[in-house]
Formats: C-alpha cells, sequence, structure tokens
C-alpha cells in the first residue's frame, strides 16, 4: 500500500529463501507434483480431497454482480450448477452469457454457457433451471445446496428457508444483517444438521494463509502491536459503482441506441461481441418490467427529497440501510475479518480472540443526500495481544478506513511486528520488511537456535524479502479464495463428519458480523456511543444477548413458507 516502485521489486533471489519459511514444501515442490496429477491447488494445500466424485448439485440464489463472480469462480468438478434463481432479466442473462461490458466484467464473470461449454443458451437452460422467486428453487428437490448472493437483508430468510427445507448453504458476506439473525441461522444449522458456510474467502486464501505462518508460527516479525487496514476507492458523484443507472435511465437508452448503430457498422470480427453487448444491455432495460414490490421491495422518500421507488431499492440496495450494511458490511468485514486471523496466530493455533472496543467516526462528505449510507468511515479497534490477562496494557490496535472519492492505496493490510513489517496488498501480493525500513535489502537467515530470522546487508534498493506467489512460477494472478471455499464447502458434504467443517463456519462468520455491525452502531451514535466495548456473550450463537438488543426468534413469520 503507497509503496514507490522501488519498494514494489520483488528480490527475486530471495524468492526461495522467503518461501522457505512460509510452507516451501506447499508452494514448490509438492504444488507442482500435485498440479502435474491434475490436482488443483486448495486441494493440496488445505488438505481437501481433490475431487468430490459426484459433483454436488447447487442453486444459485442471486447471479447478480457478487453471484455472478461466484458462478464464474465455482468448479465444475465439485459443484454441478442445475438451477438459478433471479428476478431480473440482467442478472440472469449475465449468468448465462457472462458480462460483456468489458475484458475483465467478461474474466470475473464468464457465465455458465463459457463453464460448461454450452454453445446457446436454449442448450444451457436444458440443463439449468431458472426460477425467479427462489422459494421456487427450494421447492426443488434435485437441489442438494445453494449459494445464496442476494442483498444482505435477505441472507438470513432465504437461508433458514434453504436449511429447513433440507439444502445446504453457502451464503456471501457478510452472515446476516444483524446479529439475531445470525444467531438464528446458525442455530438452524445445527438443528437441521446442514452445513452453512459464510464467503470470507479470506480463510482460503493461500497467501493470507502463508501470512498467517509467518505470523504466528515462524514469529518473523516479532509480537505484533498494529494493523492498518485500509480499502479507498475513487468512486464519485456521477462515477460510482454502488449506484448503478436504473433500467428507465436515458443513459441506457441512448448506449443502446449507439451500440445497435455499432453492430450495424461492425467488422465480421466485430459482429459477435456487439451482439452480445446488445443483447446484454437490452436485458438490463428489462429489467423495468420487474414488480420489486411483489418481492418486498419499498418506496421511501430520500434525505434530498427525491422519490425512491422500490426497483431502486432493490438494484441500489448497497446505498439503503434496510437492505444494506454500508461500507463495513460489504469492505470492512473482509479486512476485519483478516485482522482477526492474524491476531489469534498470535495466541497460538486454534485461539479465535475477539476484540475488546471499537471507536468509530464517519460521514458523507462526497456524495449528496440520494444514500444512507456512509462514503466515508474510520475505525479503531482494541485486541488483546498475548499476557493481555496478566496485563491489561498488552493490547493490539488494528486502525481501518474505507473511503470514496480517492483511490490512492486502494486495499490491503500493513501488520507491524517488534521485528518486521508484513504488508498484503489487494490479495495479490506479500511483502515482508526488516523493522520498519524498506530502503535496506532483507534475507531469511537462521538463528542459532535454528528458527527463522530476518537479516539485512547495506545494499539499497529492494526492501522486500520477497513476494509470496500463490502460483508457482508466477503462472497467473494468486487465487482470491472464491473456487476453494466453494470446493471445500463441496468436499466437506459429500464428506460428512464432525471433523470437516468449513473454515468460515457460523462461529467464525458469526464474530465476523459482529465487529462490522457493532462498528456500524458506532458510526450512526457518535454522540452517544463514541467507544463501544464488545460484549463476549454476541459472540455466543447460543446466547440471547444481542448487541442490537433484539433475541433470536425462528418462529418469525418471514422464516415460513
Amino acid at each position: 500500500m503507497n509503496l514507490t516502485p522501488e519498494q514494489q521489486t520483488i528480490g527475486k533471489e530471495n524468492f526461495n529463501d522467503a518461501v522457505a519459511i512460509t510452507r516451501r514444501d506447499f508452494l514448490s515442490g509438492t504444488v507442482a507434483a500435485g498440479l502435474a496429477t491434475g490436482a488443483g491447488l486448495g486441494s493440496i494445500y488445505f488438505g481437501y480431497g481433490a475431487s468430490v466424485g459426484d459433483p454436488l448439485r447447487v442453486g444459485f440464489i442471486g447471479t447478480g454482480d457478487e453471484g455472478s463472480v461466484l458462478i464464474g469462480a465455482h468448479n465444475p468438478e465439485y459443484l454441478n450448477v442445475v438451477a438459478i434463481a433471479d428476478i431480473r432479466p440482467y442478472n440472469v442473462f449475465r449468468a448465462f452469457h457472462g458480462d460483456i461490458s468489458s475484458p475483465n466484467a467478461q474474466r470475473v464473470r464468464p457465465g455458465l454457457m463459457a463453464k460448461y461449454g454450452w454453445k446457446t443458451e436454449d442448450a444451457a437452460r436444458k440443463q439449468v433451471k431458472v426460477y425467479g422467486a427462489y422459494e421456487d428453487l427450494l421447492a426443488d428437490d434435485d437441489i442438494e445446496a445453494v449459494v445464496i448472493a442476494l442483498p444482505l437483508h435477505l441472507h438470513a430468510e432465504a437461508a433458514i428457508k434453504a436449511m429447513r427445507a433440507g439444502k445446504h448453504v453457502l451464503t456471501e458476506k457478510l452472515m446476516g444483517h444483524s446479529i439475531h439473525e445470525c444467531k438464528e441461522m446458525g442455530r438452524t444449522a445445527k438443528a437441521t444438521g446442514k452445513l452453512l458456510a459464510t464467503g470470507h474467502q479470506r480463510h482460503y486464501s493461500v497467501l493470507y494463509d502463508n501470512a498467517v505462518h509467518t505470523i504466528g508460527e515462524a514469529r518473523l516479525i516479532g509480537d505484533v502491536h498494529s494493523i492498518r487496514a485500509q480499502w479507498h476507492r475513487g468512486n464519485l458523484p456521477g462515477k460510482d459503482s454502488w449506484k448503478p443507472p436504473l433500467p428507465g435511465d436515458e443513459s441506457l437508452v441512448k448506449k443502446l441506441a449507439s451500440w445497435k448503430g455499432r453492430l450495424e457498422q461492425s467488422k465480421p470480427a466485430e459482429i459477435d461481441i456487439w451482439t452480445k453487448r446488445v443483447a446484454q444491455l437490452e436485458a438490463q432495460l428489462e429489467d423495468s418490467g420487474v414488480d420489486a414490490a411483489a418481492y418486498g421491495y419499498t418506496a421511501k422518500t430520500l434525505p434530498d427529497g427525491a422519490a425512491r421507488s422500490p426497483l431502486e431499492e432493490l438494484i441500489r440496495w448497497r446505498l439503503w440501510n434496510r437492505t444494506g450494511g454500508g461500507l463495513m458490511a460489504e469492505l470492512g468485514s473482509h479486512q476485519l475479518d483478516a485482522a482477526g486471523i492474524f491476531i489469534s496466530a498470535m495466541h497460538g493455533k486454534g485461539k479465535k480472540v475477539k476484540p475488546l472496543t471499537v471507536t468509530a467516526v464517519g460521514n458523507r462528505s462526497i456524495f449528496p443526500a440520494d444514500r444512507e449510507v456512509d462514503d466515508h468511515v474510520y475505525c479503531m479497534y482494541e485486541y488483546p495481544a498475548p499476557g493481555y490477562e496478566e496485563d491489561p496494557n498488552k493490547k493490539i490496535v488494528v486502525t481501518y478506513s474505507s473511503i470514496n472519492g480517492n483511490g490512492f492505496g486502494g486495499y490491503g493490510e500493513v501488520v507491524m511486528g517488534t521485528e518486521g513489517t508484513l504488508i498484503l496488498e489487494q490479495e495479490q501480493n506479500v511483502m515482508l520488511y526488516k523493522g520498519s525500513s524498506r530502503d535496506t535489502r532483507v534475507t531469511v537467515g537462521k538463528a542459532k537456535s535454528g528458527a527463522p530470522v530476518l537479516d539485512t546487508t547495506e545494499s539499497g534498493g529492494a526492501g522486500a524479502v520477497a513476494a509470496v506467489s500463490a502460483t508457482p512460477g508466477d503462472a497467473a494472478p494468486p487465487s482470491r479464495g472464491y473456487t476453494e471455499e466453494m470446493e471445500h464447502w463441496a468436499w466437506c458434504i459429500r464428506n460428512p463428519d464432525p471433523a470437516n467443517q468449513p473454515r468460515c463456519k457460523p462461529e467464525v462468520a458469526l464474530a465476523d458480523a459482529v465487529i462490522a455491525l457493532v462498528s456500524n452502531q458506532a458510526l450512526n451514535n457518535p454522540n452517544e456511543q463514541p467507544r463501544i466495548a464488545f460484549e463476549a456473550d454476541w459472540f455466543d450463537i447460543d446466547s440471547d444477548s444481542t448487541p442490537e438488543g433484539t433475541k433470536p426468534d425462528l418462529t418469525r413469520d418471514r422464516y415460513n413458507g
């Protein structure tokens, strides 16, 4: 984060030394040998089977931006997509064809046709059933499990209905819209015996797992005392990814006319791509016919006095408190999850350390009053360091900022210890420095005891030990963990055993939700509660205590039928 080109230079000659400390066997010979046999990196590294034999028959509920990413990341050797459910024609189109809006969009959202090799949508629909209401999908006995990528306020309702219908569930993060909902989800999983996983994919990132090893087992950066995390984006009014155009917007109508003109004038080699782009835009305009109110979306007068329709609440759900959780739920939850993993590593394997307090401020300083969520948030957390029980001064402080209006530095984490600094950038690179210096070449050596230590030589230039790659030979960008989380979830289902649990099971996902949602409380009530102390019972699925004061209740009407 915020490194100069010189500081970002990888010391290639030191790569093997760095990997020796961060699980050399996995990232060199063993992985290479495993890949040669056809086994995937995730199955080798995280220790689950190379396939499940009979792929899990899965339905995707919600195929919008994130749902289409998960469709693109799933491995058909583990998951067989047999159904989708979405009420928007635009999302159904992208589920099959992928996102044609740009090369990068199509790379991360390639669609089911590309994934399975179907030549036409008609051929694809013979293999994949299409539902509008997700309840109809849940009534399909051929479906064993569901992946839920709906707006946040629907996670609990859809997950509980799915588990009661006999389906295993993987839901996108955040686990739920409130802590009582999260506890209701966890209790339903226990009562039904169904596996419930939540998509905090850093639990399945090789880079992050290596960072945990470097921090906790190798103790290469000494005692961690501070973590700085950020997610900065260049979103500005008129160019806001959370406020996509509505199907009636004049800009879309003009774009369609322009693209049809481009299609008519296309050279033979360009006809296919422009045909697909026109079809995708037409599908987006078809969303105007969706009766969003029939699916529970509401009209409202916005803070600026403008009227918001139910369709706008559906399409721009991240902007509203009723349907979304703001920057902390959508972005901050990932990085606070990572910070918690790093801090827990300092306490020993198998530990899950909870924060002590949060202090937060937020504001809407860039965008007008056309939304309810903040566009800037700044949070500070206190965690117990090893030895905290004996000395309450021993704490680890985590600072987090998520802002719009300027994307400088992107996103990532800086983990600072007494012996070194570990920097993780955009889930792609991990860099290691001795102390606070970025100007001294660093190598990995051994102390007299045989333990790894950071060494320095005064040579200037590159300061990092190495950038640890999750792919041998840097053949491809490191996996962000989406594929691995779905593979492992399917493998656990196919290999039922109390020991085979998703890495982000309900107890883990609940903790992440508590941190994000209590942070929102601190943000929304700065004058009343500028500093909130976390209570242990909030993290306990079996306790009725919640930060919002609402008790879990599995008899709610919306969970039935």
